[in-house]
């Protein structure tokens, strides 16, 4: 059928599910859905909305637009430390596509049942292309990660590689071929959750990179109240990254945001037990700097600081 009513669509939105869980008193099919939070524990809540031709070129396929609205929001519960549970759906279609919808919620669903995410609720509505997701997690009582926290003399570090999804981006609006493993940064980034979870006892503080890693890091700065000095030399990257990114654009490339790494800070004396945790969940975590007394972020290069005005990404 290639299309259907509203509540046609949101009866076959729930049928796709297969995550099933039982804090979930009372889920898709009533005003609101009533949630069990397990004692001792916050509830922790985000939301991020995704445009057409801003968040995804035109002509991204469904699937990876499914997974992606789901991701970024399960990156923000990462960075809080936070055990994904449940999420609520906002879509925004201009047309009641069936088709379209079955492809998106392959995507989105696919990762909901990796991080056992059940769908609880959410809207159906006419309009351009939008997609809206909240998340909801929680947290052990006082053990949620936040942007404050970080104390001068601590370690900066990074998980994974930056600048995949902007250069994917970029040659794509070029329309040069892009290698598959910097699409699959672009179209399905993967939330760090099980490290978020592990940096609960490590880090003392955290944030997503959704913007740039200077613009994010600067967050973490303010927060805390002292400057972030940061190694370029040190920003990691893959070997597709090198092998097509031209030296003069790698740190604009790099700083440009979409990349859904965490960016964390922690004490000095916790640098062994981060390469253990690294080993153990096969993720690179790479030092890139220090904090230090001052305001806000510090570049430098070879150990020399540089001027560079692009900061990350914003939407105004």
């Amino acid at each position: 059928m290639k299309s259907a009513g509203e509540f046609d669509l949101i009866e076959f939105i729930r049928a796709q599910q297969s995550v099933d869980r039982p804090d979930v008193r009372v889920g898709i099919g009533d005003d609101a859905a009533l949630l069990h939070v397990p004692d001792a524990h916050s509830l922790v809540l985000c939301s991020d909305t995704l445009n057409e031709g801003i968040h995804f070129p035109t002509g991204t396929d469904p699937e990876s637009i499914g997974w992606k609205s789901l991701a970024v929001n399960l990156s923000d519960l990462a960075a809080m430390g936070a055990t994904p549970a449940w999420c609520l759906l906002n879509l925004c279609l201009p047309e009641s596509d069936a088709r379209w919808l079955s492809r998106f919620t392959t995507g989105f669903f696919e990762l909901a049942a990796a991080h056992n995410v059940a769908l609880v609720g959410g809207d159906t509505t006419r309009g351009p292309l939008s997609i809206s997701v909240t998340a909801c997690g929680f947290v052990p009582d006082g053990l949620a990660l936040k942007r404050s926290g970080a104390h001068v003399g601590d370690d900066i570090w990074v998980s994974g590689t930056l600048g995949d999804a902007a250069l994917a981006l970029r040659r794509m609006l070029a329309s040069e071929s892009v290698p598959h493993p910097l699409l699959e940064a672009l179209d399905r980034p993967e939330p760090q959750v099980a490290l978020g979870k592990a940096l609960r006892s490590l880090a003392t503080s955290c944030i997503d990179v959704s913007d740039g890693i200077l613009q994010d890091l600067g967050h973490i700065a303010t927060a805390s109240g002292l400057a972030a000095r940061v190694n370029v030399d040190h920003l990691p990257s893959s070997a597709d990254f090198d092998a097509l990114a031209g030296r003069k654009e790698r740190l604009q490339l790099q700083s440009s945001g979409d990349d859904y790494a965490l960016c964390f800070t922690a004490d000095p004396a916790c640098q062994s037990a981060l390469l253990e945790l690294a080993g153990a969940l096969s993720l690179s975590l790479t030092r890139i700097g220090t904090c230090v007394a001052g305001q806000g972020v510090e570049v430098l290069r070879h150990g020399v600081p540089i001027a560079h005005g692009h900061r990350g990404h914003s939407h105004f």
